[in-house]
């Protein structure tokens, strides 16, 4: 089994899905409870939401489950939201707090170690290869990381979560003009509510490959799931209506990424 799936494109924006995969190995999968094998905190759908909006974009996409490993968590363990309730590389519990794991079979230090190195290491490794090549064609790459989650876990934040969430890390992942190519088209899209660096300001991969000095650029894109499936619960089925106007919003947001790319290319190029 490939602990990831690639889709190598020739455009500057590359899409990453770190946590759209639903494999658990069935060793892994015995130890987790009846909660847990519900895989309920899933980013439903979301690699379908996307599918075809830019041509020739690349894509990378976790095939595991982040109750396996969190692909979007830094390895180290360290918490990206310090005081804050989250959850954490190999998570204990889901998004309401509630244990994932039988009693006694939660994962420990060697677990960590081994699946790190099994499917974390190996999806960043294909993801950072993914910006290397498109660096190396463009000399400029928008990486856009690609989730969602319920509009409402308590366990996580207050109130209704915005459909459009942007996470920038509080504007260090990437050009002001990236950052504000999001916003503009979220702004104009007005059948949907959207906040910048709000509850989510860019997970691991956001954080870690944004380095606009090195003319790699990261955004992150956390959505309400209500915004495109039926319900937020099990089934979790995707409501194709709703999801199509999602969907041209989140085009006309590539679209919009990838012209600016090309200033940035452009720019970059007159300055060499």
């Amino acid at each position: 089994m490939s602990v990831f799936d690639v889709a190598e494109g020739t455009s500057p924006v590359i899409l990453a899905f770190p946590h759209t995969g639903t494999d658990v190995p069935d060793e892994i999968a015995a130890r987790l409870n009846d909660n847990g094998r519900l895989l309920a905190d899933t980013d439903w759908h979301v690699d379908r939401l996307y599918a075809g909006l830019l041509a020739d974009a690349t894509t990378v996409r976790a095939t595991f489950h982040r109750y396996v490993i969190d692909a979007n968590r830094d390895p180290s363990g360290a918490s990206l939201y310090p005081g804050q309730n989250t959850t954490g590389l190999i998570p204990a519990t889901d998004f309401d707090g509630a244990p994932i794991w039988k009693a006694g079979e939660e994962p420990g230090d060697s677990d960590i170690a081994l699946r790190r190195a099994a499917y974390h290491e190996p999806y960043h490794a294909a993801l950072a290869a993914q910006i290397e090549r498109v660096k190396a064609l463009h000399g400029v790459v928008v990486l856009y990381d690609c989730h969602s989650i319920r509009s409402l876990v308590p366990y996580l934040f207050e109130g209704t979560l915005p459909d459009l969430n942007i996470g920038t890390a509080h504007g260090t992942t990437c050009d002001p003009q990236v950052e504000a190519a999001v916003v503009a088209v979220a702004e104009a899209a007005t059948d949907f509510t959207h906040v910048l660096n709000g509850r989510f300001v860019g997970g691991w991969t956001t954080r870690h490959y944004g380095r606009p000095d090195e003319n790699v650029h990261a955004v992150q894109m956390e959505l309400s799931q209500i915004s495109h499936l039926a319900t937020e619960a099990p089934p979790f089925e995707y409501d194709a209506a709703k999801a199509e106007r999602l969907r041209m919003t989140l085009k006309s947001i590539l679209e919009r990424l990838e012209q600016v790319a090309f200033r940035l290319q452009s720019r970059e190029n007159a300055d060499g």
